[in-house]
């Protein structure tokens, strides 16, 4: 074990180093260099508290950080042990999503790039289905340094995802309620529609009915269809919330909301089919901003929470987690269409 100590005392010397780091790089160099390997143990905290005069509390943290880099791990009662002699490739990070959308794929990337290739990501989806997410956190646990988890509204949720270590997860993109204490970064829905309704209200009372398409039993956060009523309510607009759009049926002095792209694109297609000038003839908005939206018909109106920003966040909390409760603005992004 002197040899371990020795890697640790060589660390004093740089004054960057906290005693914290000197003690997770000290380890990482031991590992490195062969001195420690996979199921040696490490010293207890009280024999380092002896060896080095550290408080106990910078060694646990020092000890937890390694765990979370999915170097160690602690068996109850028995002490620290190295589990992983590769200290390059330090996490292996969990991500479970809805599907595989557009907005899912641009999270997907940036949140790849910003963790950078030392970290491992396996992508999972429920498909919005409580039984395939508790099968999935069921094949998962223990076998990750990080639990990256958009849930599903569900009275079930809560129960599936307690059954994940608090201290290695993060809820993203939709909030659901957990008991305890939980690190997340998420959308906010009701509030903020009612507001962008309410933005948008001079223009959608320049049509004679605002149309809002909501399938049953999808992922559409049930939170937008109340604010939905509450702005028809409020302001005594004409409105109404059908389950589909039905091909060819768009009409001259309608706004159309959807958060399906490919009812979009279907409505698109009709308008340009019979004529309709988009913002003029047919109001169209849409959820969730990208690309596609911005140049189609000269611009479609969207309003979105930043996914590009959500997946830097999420990565920075996985590169060094600390506590984040956080509520991503939503912003709405007028264009030609309304």
């Amino acid at each position: 074990m002197q040899a371990l100590f020795d890697k640790i005392t060589e660390l004093e010397g740089i004054p960057s180093y906290s005693k914290h780091q000197q003690l997770v790089q000290g380890i990482i160099h031991a590992i490195d260099e062969k001195i420690l390997v996979r199921n040696d143990m490490l010293p207890s905290v009280n024999v380092m508290i002896k060896q080095f005069g550290i408080a106990r509390e910078t060694i646990v943290k020092a000890y937890k950080e390694l765990i979370a880099r999915g170097i160690i791990e602690s068996k109850n009662r028995l002490g620290y042990f190295v589990i992983n002699e590769s200290t390059t490739q330090t996490k292996q990070i969990a991500l479970v999503l809805f599907n595989y959308g557009s907005l899912q794929e641009l999270f997907y990337k940036h949140f790849c790039t910003y963790l950078g290739d030392d970290i491992h990501v396996d992508l999972f989806f429920h498909h919005n289905n409580v039984h395939t997410l508790e099968n999935i956190v069921r094949s998962i646990i223990g076998k990750y340094s990080m639990y990256v988890v958009v849930p599903l509204p569900h009275r079930q949720t809560q129960e599936v995802l307690k059954l994940l270590p608090m201290n290695k997860f993060l809820m993203i993109d939709r909030y659901e309620p957990l008991e305890g204490d939980f690190n997340y970064i998420t959308q906010e829905f009701e509030e903020a529609s009612y507001r962008i309704f309410v933005e948008l209200k001079d223009r959608i009372t320049d049509f004679d009915e605002f149309i809002f398409f909501y399938r049953i039993n999808s992922e559409t956060p049930v939170e937008i269809i109340r604010s939905f009523k509450k702005f028809l309510h409020d302001f005594q607009i004409k409105g109404s919330i059908k389950t589909a759009y039905t091909p060819g049926s768009v009409e001259k002095g309608k706004v159309y909301f959807t958060l399906e792209n490919i009812e979009l694109w279907s409505l698109l297609k009709d308008c340009k089919l019979k004529g309709y000038e988009l913002g003029k003839d047919v109001g169209v908005l849409s959820h969730n901003d990208d690309l596609v939206k911005e140049i189609l018909f000269d611009g479609i109106t969207t309003y979105s929470a930043d996914f590009i920003a959500l997946a830097q966040k999420a990565a920075q909390y996985v590169l060094r987690p600390y506590k984040i409760q956080e509520t991503l603005p939503t912003r709405l992004i007028r264009r030609k269409s309304l």
